[in-house]
């Protein structure tokens, strides 16, 4: 379910009331965690954390790098974290620490899929925010590139 909301308010006007709580309170600590650099932004149908291209042009697709993005989709919500997807010491720490929150896990490559807000282990989300600096993932993405 891809939205057609070109800023982030609309988008978030467009959420039933529960939706809106928690992605609302997910956006709070991806807010709160989020190093200075990137930009919050509606792209790809969801709420986007990225690189502005005046920062970073040079991208395979000639689209920003997107770091993260937040979602409520037809049958859940979701988080999308680049960094846990690209890194694998990333994505091993972040499944361990997972897991050791007793919180059901639902994941696939990148997405970390919920449907309450009580399913998602906030301050693990708030970590994988934090973990890259722009330049740091920027690096990242030069190395999944060569």
């Amino acid at each position: 379910m891809q939205s057609k909301a070109t800023t982030v308010q609309q988008y978030l006007s467009e959420l039933t009331d529960d939706r809106l709580e928690a992605i609302e309170a997910v956006r709070e600590v991806i807010l709160d965690n989020l190093p200075e650099g990137f930009e919050e932004v509606m792209n790809w149908g969801m709420i986007t954390y990225q690189v502005p291209l005046e920062r970073y042009p040079d991208t395979y697709n000639k689209k920003p790098l997107a770091m993260a993005s937040l979602a409520s989709q037809k049958n859940h919500m979701a988080v999308y974290l680049t960094g846990v997807y690209a890194d694998a010491a990333s994505r091993s720490r972040f499944q361990d620490a997972y897991k050791a929150t007793g919180k059901r896990m639902d994941m696939g490559q990148s997405c970390v899929r919920f449907r309450k807000l009580d399913d998602l282990p906030l301050e693990l989300i708030g970590e994988a925010i934090a973990e890259y600096t722009v330049d740091e993932f920027i690096e990242l993405s030069e190395r999944l590139r060569s």
